[in-house]
């Protein structure tokens, strides 16, 4: 696992006299899953946006297979393979769910937007969408609304839909959020099998998800990385202990 897909470098981002990321430094290596967890506030969710490209950081540099793409917009940086899925959903709730992985699809494929009866007898859109709906366990409900389905099968959902883009690398924002001990447990399986696909940072609360999945873990604190390492490393940290786990060093 030392093949570097994804970098940051001192990325510092200020809003007011808000330090939100403080000289953030980590990366993302081939076939890993490294967790980025702190505290509420720290900063988790405006790193995952910086790196997707949704706000510009003030200073520092990011890397995506070996490119530079600090001058590159979400759109731009989602069609090099860089998936996201976020602590909100963000699915279109009106289309089924069918409707909102081939949305997804038609963004890599080159095929500019059509309206939705043409493009479901298109079979280069259908099939690959079908697919990432089996793989996540969601075919049987590929003509019902997103928004008709239940909380956890749309994290499913979004889960497909970063599929249908083809990653390289996957930002996950909380996908465990909301969800039940069944529905937790489910998803971290498939997570667990997700990275030989492609990597994945992983924001996340679940301490149990998070101790079960990840290679690496970096801890973020007032927008600063406080430590980063492996599972035991961060269990066995004791400026960790004080500022996250809640435990006496």
């Amino acid at each position: 696992m030392s093949d570097t897909i994804l970098s940051l470098s001192n990325i510092t981002k200020q809003f007011g006299s808000l330090l939100a990321s403080d000289s953030v430094t980590l990366d993302l290596r081939a076939g890993e899953i490294h967790a980025l967890i702190g505290p509420n506030g720290a900063g988790k969710s405006t790193l995952i946006k910086q790196i997707a490209g949704e706000i510009k950081s003030d200073s520092g540099d990011i890397h995506f297979n070996g490119q530079h793409i600090n001058a590159l917009d979400a759109v731009q940086r989602s069609r090099m393979g860089l998936a996201r899925t976020f602590q909100v959903s963000s699915l279109m709730p009106e289309f089924s769910v069918l409707q909102n992985v081939i949305l997804a699809r038609q963004s890599v494929s080159g095929k500019v937007f059509r309206f939705f009866r043409p493009v479901l007898s298109d079979k280069s859109l259908v099939e690959p969408a079908m697919a990432q709906l089996e793989r996540v366990g969601l075919a049987d409900r590929a003509e019902m609304r997103a928004a008709d389905i239940s909380h956890g099968e749309r994290r499913q959902l979004e889960m497909a839909v970063a599929l249908a883009l083809e990653p390289r690398a996957f930002l996950l924002d909380e996908p465990m959020a909301g969800m039940g001990p069944e529905g937790s447990k489910r998803l971290t399986g498939f997570l667990d099998g997700l990275r030989a696909q492609a990597p994945i940072l992983l924001v996340e609360h679940d301490m149990d998800a998070v101790f079960a999945l990840a290679d690496r873990i970096s801890v973020l604190v007032y927008g600063r990385v406080i430590a980063t390492g492996t599972v035991d490393d961060i269990r066995g940290n004791d400026d960790v202990k004080r500022a996250y786990l809640g435990e006496e060093a």
